[in-house]
């Protein structure tokens, strides 16, 4: 996807969309560093837009592994069928049914959840609930990994999980702040 839809497709999303241009290859670097991959076998990602991390998580998972991503905005929707991957299943729907497709999908726990949901720009009580579902959906040795332009969200993450390791870039534009949170 061009730049110019991708600024096209912010400004109409009426701020779902809380990135002025797709994540680095340094965000992502940052974002999957948590992850072990040969343990792995179930990996959610959260508002994968134009698919920078989804990409990145494929070139490294299992073969047989699944990666579940939940995207609402229709264009991202659509940019991200073009990915041809039996791994990945492409879900057009809220990351508050993280359970249902997670059930259906026949996968018990995430083993790690990738988060680029703008939280500033969604109602409290969606995030909390997209958190606490989450956390419940999340394998005891599971990680929670969240990108944010602030510390904001910082609050929220460490009243659900025990720890709570934070991480920065300035290498993306705008830089941001990685939270890998563990139960």
């Amino acid at each position: 996807m061009s730049k110019t839809k991708f600024l096209s497709e912010v400004f109409k999303s009426g701020g779902t969309i809380g990135a002025l241009s797709p994540s680095s290859s340094f965000l992502a670097e940052k974002m999957l560093k948590p992850i072990h991959f040969k343990n792995a076998n179930c990996i959610v990602e959260f508002g994968p837009g134009t698919g920078v991390f989804t990409h990145k998580l494929l070139e490294q998972m299992n073969v047989d592994a699944k990666l579940l991503v939940f995207e609402i905005n229709p264009a991202f929707y659509e940019e991200l069928q073009k990915i041809d991957d039996a791994r990945l299943v492409i879900i057009n729907d809220s990351a508050e049914k993280i359970e249902h497709y997670l059930d259906v999908n026949y996968c018990n726990k995430a083993d790690y959840i990738i988060s680029s949901l703008p939280f500033a720009m969604i109602p409290d009580e969606v995030v909390d609930t997209i958190l606490k579902k989450s956390f419940e959906s999340l394998s005891e040795k599971g990680k929670f990994i969240q990108f944010q332009y602030s510390l904001n969200a910082l609050s929220k993450l460490k009243s659900i999980y025990n720890k709570v390791k934070i991480d920065f870039t300035f290498l993306n534009l705008p830089p941001a702040f990685v939270f890998s949170c563990s139960k």
